[in-house]
């Protein structure tokens, strides 16, 4: 059943007109009130409290400032990573070509949660995606349709229970509808310093949700051996990793480890196809579109 929903949605799709993408083309902001998640992907708790939040992408000087002094804390004092941070911002050369999308609580104002969006028209100004410092990536060039890439994605401490992830999730899987995207890619990082049992994490990954053979791509740099018990029970996966497949991502393959920002990397790619059949009825609407 689930196969042929996605089979349905996938085909939709492909069948959009002029007048769908149109609508698509208008402004819009992503809140849970609106999004309606399915009951699958959130909890009634997580579903209360997403209507604090909103996500939209902003081109706000203050506001990325805020962005990269969040990630500066994120990855750097809560992952440990060493990097050179003026200012206590994280910034770097590709911010500048990259869409930035954050989720804001609509409580408070602050900023909770972040990913930036690097389309794959832009890579004459980069030389290419940044996944690329981490990954051969040569087959990427065997996708057919539009690529963009997703990076530096951070949730505020205080707010990793689901609903802000989900909020971000759903304005990406918007933006992928709107633009013709057809692959999102990009990385998925686990921090070494939290504890994670990455082997078992790998194990799963490898037993569920690994990509085709043709989609793999290789590391640049591999540790010899992932930390933990690869055959442990009851294994915790990362909530943004949890949330990437949730929404139909798959892995390419073997983690690559990033020194600098003391994590692993699984590279993941999620197909427009493969998004949650309810998430594209959803956008099909065109009384959701605003």
């Amino acid at each position: 059943m689930e196969h042929t929903m996605l089979a349905q949605a996938a085909g939709k799709i492909k069948a959009l007109s002029p007048q769908w993408k149109g609508a698509f083309a208008k402004p819009f902001v992503a809140t849970a009130e609106i999004l309606r998640f399915p009951r699958e992907m959130t909890t009634d708790r997580e579903a209360q409290a997403q209507g604090r939040f909103s996500a939209y992408f902003t081109r706000s000087r203050r506001e990325i400032l805020k962005i990269q002094r969040l990630r500066y804390r994120i990855f750097s004092q809560e992952y440990g990573a060493s990097f050179s941070a003026p200012f206590g911002l994280d910034r770097d050369r590709f911010d500048r070509h990259c869409l930035h999308l954050v989720v804001r609580d609509n409580r408070s104002g602050d900023i909770v949660g972040y990913t930036r969006v690097l389309p794959g028209d832009r890579l004459q100004r980069t030389g290419g995606f940044y996944s690329s410092g981490e990954f051969d990536l040569t087959m990427l060039g065997r996708l057919e349709g539009k690529l963009a890439e997703i990076g530096r994605t951070c949730i505020h401490p205080d707010h990793r229970n689901g609903a802000v992830i989900s909020v971000l999730w759903a304005r990406l899987a918007q933006y992928m509808l709107e633009n013709d995207v057809r692959y999102l890619l990009g990385c998925a990082s686990i921090a070494l310093s939290e504890g994670y049992n990455v082997a078992a994490v790998n194990e799963r990954i490898q037993g569920r949700h690994l990509s085709r053979a043709e989609h793999r791509v290789q590391p640049h740099l591999r540790l010899q051996a992932l930390p933990g018990d690869a055959q442990a029970e009851g294994v915790k996966m990362p909530p943004l990793l949890k949330a990437y497949l949730r929404m139909g991502a798959q892995v390419c393959g073997e983690p690559c480890w990033d020194p600098d920002f003391n994590c692993l990397d699984f590279f993941v790619l999620m197909a427009v196809e493969n998004l949650p059949a309810r998430y594209v009825q959803h956008f099909m609407q065109p009384a959701q579109a605003v």
